[in-house]
């Protein structure tokens, strides 16, 4: 069976995966940025130690003039040693570039804020960012250059760019990524391997329960497992086995009580018609004896309904099938019906057409009986509505029936079960409630379809399809 990529599977991987997702991902970035932290400091802290280390050797060796100082200073950025890693310039108090480790030397300087923070402070200062000239991201640390009689007279500046820098934190920030997209791959595999686990087993048990909620009571479940699944699995089996005898039981009785009831109910009909047709009955007499009979004939059906439902149940029920003309039994069924509602005051319309209906392959009988329980149903719950409307037609490879009432209809909550077995609903309409259930299941054991709804403009239709040459 395939598992559905949705419900307990979709959250089970949404909660444990992604959560560890959005771990390793915050993890990586706080690592990422520790590394970053961590170079830039001792990228700075190093900056500041050479800056610092030759000024303090200028400021403390060199006393004599300020000019001397000057040209000192521009010496020591010009023969700086370590100019593969990073340049050293001297800038002066004007800002203007006097000497660099690179040799040329630019019109002007990058003015950037730690020269500026250096000048006026007195202090060493260190900028990070872009270059203004270039856009290439830079490190530059300034320390002033002051003379004994408190003058400052430039910068001694170190400055290097963060290009190498920057590309080591992200090759180590997308490894720490790569690593931690490697975990959540194998954590989603062996999460999803574990979750089929169980998926699986609720999957087929899903289906099973279906099918004995549609009414295949009896089926077991195949137990694969045990623990909680198979516990499970043997819940579901033992309510089916015992649904199943539960049923039976029920069959058993139904089919039971309604053989008893028609020994005498055929009594009680055959003497009432004898005796109704005696000359020595009175009025209020006469009017008794056709109600007994009335209600007998009543019972009989109800009956006759029983015992068709527990030969459905138990497999008995079966066709005759044979080449039929089923407009005329519809016609005749119409008619016949329709003379006896004639006395209720209900008007039964047959609506007919020109198409040509062929013949089916049907059981005639059991076909009759679909048409009058229908035509029964109208009346006894639209028959207020006092009109009935029938038509037969050809619509493609499908013999279709309408019959519709005026009545009030069938409230929406009750139109998915309407047609299951003993279901009344809200209907004050004595019945067995298990007619319809009959006639779905004839007119299904005829390849056809059997649909219940209400009508524009009130009414219930009741709409039987059935297959040409089936």
């Amino acid at each position: 069976m395939k598992v559905k990529s949705g419900g307990l599977q979709r959250r089970w991987l949404r909660n444990s995966v992604g959560l560890m997702a959005v771990m390793i991902l915050v993890i990586a970035l706080t690592f990422a940025a520790g590394i970053a932290a961590y170079y830039y400091s001792n990228m700075s802290s190093t900056m500041e130690a050479k800056v610092k280390t030759t000024t303090d050797f200028l400021m403390n060796n060199i006393d004599q003039s300020s000019t001397e100082l000057y040209l000192a200073c521009a010496n020591a950025a010009k023969s700086f040693e370590d100019k593969e890693i990073m340049e050293m310039q001297f800038v002066d108090k004007d800002m203007n570039l006097v000497a660099t480790s690179y040799g040329e030397i630019p019109k002007t300087v990058a003015a950037t804020t730690d020269i500026t923070e250096a000048l006026s402070s007195g202090k060493n200062a260190v900028f990070q960012g872009k270059n203004p000239k270039t856009g290439e991201r830079i490190m530059a640390v300034s320390s002033p250059v002051i003379f004994a009689d408190g003058t400052t007279i430039g910068v001694i500046r170190c400055v290097t760019s963060l290009h190498e820098v920057d590309r080591q934190i992200l090759l180590f920030a997308g490894l720490i990524l790569a690593v931690g997209l490697l975990i959540v791959l194998i954590v989603y595999l062996s999460n999803r391997m574990f979750i089929r686990r169980i998926v699986e087993p609720v999957a087929d048990i899903t289906a099973i329960s279906k099918r004995i909620a549609a009414g295949s009571y009896g089926v077991q479940i195949q137990k694969k497992y045990r623990d909680e699944i198979g516990e499970l699995a043997d819940t579901i089996n033992d309510m089916s086995n015992k649904i199943s005898q539960s049923e039976k039981m029920q069959s058993e009785f139904v089919s039971s009580v309604s053989h008893e009831l028609r020994t005498p109910l055929t009594a009680i009909t055959g003497w009432g018609e004898t005796i109704l047709i005696s000359d020595h009955l009175d009025k209020e007499e006469r009017r008794g004896m056709e109600t007994i009979l009335r209600e007998s004939k009543r019972l009989t059906g109800m009956v006759e309904e029983l015992l068709e439902f527990t030969r459905i149940q138990d497999g008995r029920f079966t066709l005759n099938v044979s080449q039929c003309d089923i407009r005329t039994e519809f016609e005749d069924t119409v008619f016949m019906y329709g003379s006896r509602l004639k006395q209720e005051g209900i008007a039964l319309d047959y609506l007919e057409n020109d198409d040509d209906i062929p013949e089916i392959n049907c059981d005639p009988a059991r076909m009759r009986q679909v048409f009058l329980n229908v035509l029964d149903n109208a009346a006894k719950h639209g028959g207020e509505g006092k009109r009935i409307t029938a038509e037969m037609c050809l619509e493609g490879e499908n013999v279709v029936v309408r019959i519709r009432d005026f009545g009030p209809g069938i409230p929406e909550e009750e139109l998915p079960h309407i047609k299951k077995k003993f279901y009344k609903g809200s209907s004050k309409v004595r019945g067995s409630g298990i007619g319809l259930a009959v006639c779905e299941e004839i007119v299904s054991m005829h390849s056809g379809l059997l649909d219940i709804a209400n009508a524009e403009g009130g009414g219930t239709l009741v709409t039987i399809s059935l297959p040409v040459g089936e």
